[in-house]
């Protein structure tokens, strides 16, 4: 063992049982340092690679190209509107599970809260993307921009990483705008 950790140990002296995961949050009435807190790297590139299949459903919008070879090699699901709707749903459905569990940070009424406006996302995708693929679209949007403020409030309640929103912001926006023309 190195260092003060080891000589504590050896000295008998009491370790710091304080640490916490994620450092105090301010609470309401304090500033939020929203774009303070750096973005772990393997949670922004996960997040980010996650946005893969919403662009290429938007490549094959505008590339008939790239939409005949997507389709002639993994099947028409993958191209245009489908791969973007289909899997916009279930990233809303995954989203859920991941307020779910930091619903589960929280104890008693703001606990009970935060399981039942975790299901929402799902919710929503369940019931909203039925229609046309312009509809779906728009339904789709609108349920990430409520994600949002979903994470917004999970986030200031300090359930949520102090990085979460900044992760949230940038992915959100590629969400919508993979997903615009669709709508369009």
């Amino acid at each position: 063992m190195r260092g003060s950790l080891a000589l504590a140990f050896r000295a008998g002296a009491p370790l710091d049982r304080t640490f916490t995961p994620f450092p105090p949050r301010p609470r309401r009435g304090m500033t939020a340092p929203m774009f303070d807190a750096p973005i772990p790297r393997s949670a922004l590139l996960l997040g980010l690679a996650g946005l893969l299949p919403f662009a290429w459903g938007a490549v094959t919008i505008w590339s008939p190209q790239a939409a005949l070879y997507t389709t002639a090699y993994v099947g028409p699901r993958f191209i245009g509107p489908y791969v973007g709707l289909f899997y916009g749903a279930i990233i809303l459905s995954f989203m859920s599970g991941v307020l779910w569990g930091f619903a589960t940070k929280a104890e008693g009424q703001v606990a009970a809260s935060g399981y039942a406006l975790s299901t929402l996302p799902a919710l929503w995708a369940f019931f909203t993307t039925g229609g046309g693929s312009e509809a779906a679209a728009v339904a789709l949007i609108a349920g990430f921009v409520g994600l949002l403020g979903l994470d917004w409030l999970f986030w200031r309640h300090g359930l949520a990483p102090p990085w979460w929103m900044k992760l949230r912001l940038i992915l959100t926006a590629g969400v919508v705008l993979c997903l615009a023309p669709v709508a369009l």
